[in-house]
């Protein structure tokens, strides 16, 4: 799945994903979320509670500040310290579930400086698996699961296709962004959404939202 070591050339680059890069990531989703903060509340207060952008602002910020300050040795560390922070610090369903996304995928990354294209996969594959699991939801229900169940099986189909990290993550990237904008029609299933029956229709679900930045930071910077 990966091996101890550091980022070595850029064609090794093109087929690992270094822990430099995650922290990039990490970085990254700071300032996306920061930049994005009041498109994601302006989704949430149509069929929320009005907060998932600053949720998000702010546990993505103190995550970025947990890992600067004190480094973490290695991939899985840096996932775990992601999800610790999340869920000590934002609010509402998004924090247990963004939570979750990175406490699975930790171990799953393991021990190591550098991750291959399989173990991408996995960790990734893990990740959605445990919001699912926590959310119950699925692929329909206008949840998070919409971006993130189109996602992870892009992310296969690279792989088994030959692609490396970035292509990979590139076809993620795409497939959340269209699992987004699938939400649009849908009539909410699950969470505070559902509570609005037919007149969540017409409105794109924040979480699926959020997914789709986050694996699009994720294509800028770890592949």
């Amino acid at each position: 799945m990966g091996r101890p070591g550091a980022d070595t050339g850029v064609a090794l680059g093109l087929l690992m994903a270094t822990l430099a890069r995650f922290a990039a990531w990490i970085a990254r989703l700071d300032a996306v979320y920061a930049e994005q903060k009041d498109y994601l509340t302006d989704l949430d207060a149509a069929i929320g509670d009005a907060d998932h952008g600053i949720n998000m602002a702010r546990g993505f910020a103190a995550a970025h500040q947990a890992i600067v300050a004190a480094p973490p040795a290695d991939v899985g560390a840096l996932l775990k310290a992601v999800a610790m922070t999340l869920i000590r610090t934002v609010g509402g369903a998004s924090g247990p579930l963004y939570g979750t996304f990175f406490l699975r995928a930790a171990p799953v990354a393991g021990a190591v400086a550098e991750v291959d294209a399989a173990g991408v996969e996995a960790l990734f594959a893990a990740g959605a698996a445990g919001i699912a699991e926590r959310g119950k939801a699925v692929v329909g229900d206008k949840t998070m699961i919409d971006a993130w169940g189109p996602a992870v099986e892009a992310l296969g189909a690279s792989r088994a296709a030959g692609g490396a990290v970035a292509d990979m993550l590139a076809a993620a990237a795409a497939a959340a962004a269209a699992g987004r904008d699938a939400t649009l029609p849908l009539v909410a299933r699950k969470g505070r959404a559902s509570y609005l029956g037919e007149r969540s229709r017409g409105h794109i679900d924040p979480g699926a939202a959020s997914t789709a930045l986050l694996l699009a930071a994720a294509h800028e910077t770890l592949g």
